[in-house]
């Protein structure tokens, strides 16, 4: 019987954490369906038109996850949303 509910807790566990795995948490969006998200191409143009250099784009907490140098050339890492584009705050690290 124990050995049963120890098996239980570490399965929920495990659960819990890859859920947790592919989000960072510093920026979180209600994007939808993933069909209504613009495409990462999309903002990579618009980021570049501003004069940035886009070096990864990827998903993270249903925001799109920019890592860039900026106009200034200062690294960034910024979220926007999927469907807008519009900047998305961060929580501190």
């Amino acid at each position: 019987m124990n050995k049963t509910r120890h098996l239980l807790l570490a399965v929920a566990a495990l659960a819990a954490l890859s859920g947790a795995a592919g989000a960072t948490g510093l920026a979180t969006c209600e994007s939808g369906p993933k069909s209504g998200w613009q495409p990462p191409e999309k903002l990579e143009k618009q980021l570049t038109d501003k004069g940035w250099k886009v070096r990864r784009i990827k998903e993270d907490g249903g925001c799109y996850e920019v890592y860039a140098l900026d106009d200034k050339g200062e690294r960034v890492e910024a979220y926007f949303h999927p469907v807008t584009f519009d900047p998305v705050p961060t929580k501190p690290r």
